[in-house]
């Protein structure tokens, strides 16, 4: 069973950075795309950003651009998400997802992706 863990969550005020990991438990993928999505309390899960599964194409969502990298190390098999300039709007959960189907474009809705992490909590206070 495939089982993304994120990693790399915390408090940090406005105006700070954080990076977030995501990495396999269970079985590995090989040849995956991935993303990042959130979900603040009382709201929708969102999109975040994405990557295909040799990096050569990403996606962000217009809030976090110029913010945000997503980025991967298939030696590590491990993603990343470095996120500055954190706004108290970037609050939420934060979860890594993947999915079997590897292609030229990465996909930016929650329903492309199979596999899912249990999230980890980014808060930003002002």
């Amino acid at each position: 069973q495939v089982q993304p863990v994120e990693s790399g969550g915390g408090l940090v005020q406005a105006g700070g950075s954080l990076r977030l990991s995501c990495a396999d438990s269970g079985r590995t993928l090989i040849g995956y795309d991935m993303a990042w999505f959130r979900q603040a309390p009382g709201k929708e899960r969102e999109f975040v950003a994405c990557i295909n599964w040799n990096g050569a194409s990403t996606s962000y969502t217009d809030s976090v651009k110029e913010r945000f990298t997503i980025s991967r190390d298939n030696a590590k098999e491990t993603e990343y998400l470095q996120m500055n300039s954190l706004k108290p709007e970037d609050t939420g959960l934060y979860y890594c997802a993947k999915r079997r189907l590897y292609a030229d474009t990465c996909a930016r809705t929650i329903e492309e992706y199979d596999y899912w992490g249990p999230g980890t909590q980014v808060t930003v206070s002002s």
